[in-house]
């Protein structure tokens, strides 16, 4: 039956894909900055119904159903709690003088299993419940694709051991000037930031390959094994 255009929405271009705002980024800073303008921009699209959400959920035949846009935005869903802490302060994430402090904060906070959050309003909390709530969403697209849950086994568990290495990695002498050189080397240094995405990146490439179910042949599959980052696809 004819609808006469009575039940459409106003959607943004189909063609746009708010997460290339991301692309080519090495600065953590630049990184959160651009961060704050893609998470709104990909969450109109999905709201509007522009593309299907979660992003595991697309197929071959969707917009943007691609294994690339799948890694690219399923990563994107999980950092999105980043942009999401009421009060920022990014230097806890990205400043090398504040990063004992955050990860201390981060080990002393109770996991949680929620990827529905109310935050505080302190903001070195809130970015431990932004943490949590991100590597809770990639368990929870992991469940969807029926995942490689060896690939997911103790995911919370295990980034509190890598935030563990990290504070060791930050009380050496030297660690502010060793980050700077990494940084200038475009090297990415263990701040809180860089070990969040590192640990989504991964985990949303296991999501993608899942998703692309029958539709991933054995060549596709090692391509994304052997990438770093879906930009390398």
């Amino acid at each position: 039956m004819a609808n006469f255009g009575w039940t459409r929405v106003n959607r943004p271009a189909q063609t746009e894909d708010a997460a290339s705002g991301l692309r080519g980024l090495t600065d953590p800073s630049a990184f959160l900055a651009a961060l704050d303008k893609v998470v709104p921009r990909y969450l109109d699209l999905a709201d509007n119904g522009v593309l299907v959400y979660p992003a595991c959920k697309r197929k071959p035949g969707d917009l943007l159903g691609d294994a690339r846009a799948i890694w690219e935005h399923t990563r994107l869903e999980a950092v999105r709690y980043i942009p999401m802490v009421p009060r920022k302060e990014p230097a806890l994430l990205t400043d090398p003088a504040r990063q004992a402090e955050t990860i201390d904060a981060f080990l002393r906070q109770q996991a949680h299993d929620k990827t529905v959050v109310d935050f505080t309003g302190t903001a070195i909390e809130d970015y431990g419940i932004a943490i949590y709530a991100a590597l809770n969403w990639l368990n929870h697209c992991g469940a969807i694709v029926n995942a490689d849950p060896q690939k997911f086994s103790g995911t919370l568990r295990s980034f509190r051991k890598v935030m563990v290495v990290a504070r060791q990695w930050w009380a050496l002498d030297g660690a502010a000037e060793r980050c700077r050189q990494m940084l200038e080397a475009r090297e990415r240094p263990p701040l809180v930031f860089f070990l969040l995405w590192a640990e989504c990146t991964n985990l949303a490439r296991e999501i993608a390959i899942a998703a692309a179910g029958a539709a991933a042949t054995e060549d596709s599959i090692a391509r994304m094994r052997a990438a770093d980052d879906p930009e390398q696809l």
